[in-house]
């Protein structure tokens, strides 16, 4: 981004962008290994286990895990 954009859309686009390529503490296993799938979506590398939480960052007041079986189980 250029001088055209101005100074202040500029520091609030890169803190946007370091928000999002940070990782971030699970709430289910406390590895620091969170990482963001989607708008909203993130999810552990070490548990798996996906949650939705703020768009930019896994904030704990927006936090709500969501359960997933394992790709090998079946329906029973």
């Amino acid at each position: 981004m250029g001088p055209r954009y101005g100074t202040k859309i500029r520091k609030l686009a890169f803190e946007v962008e370091r928000k999002l390529g940070q990782r971030y503490k699970c709430p289910s296993c406390g590895a620091i290994k969170v990482k963001r799938v989607g708008t909203s979506i993130w999810q552990c590398r070490r548990c798996g286990v996906k949650f939705a939480g703020a768009a930019y960052s896994p904030s704990a007041a927006a936090t709500t895990l969501i359960k997933e079986k394992p790709a090998g189980e079946e329906r029973g």
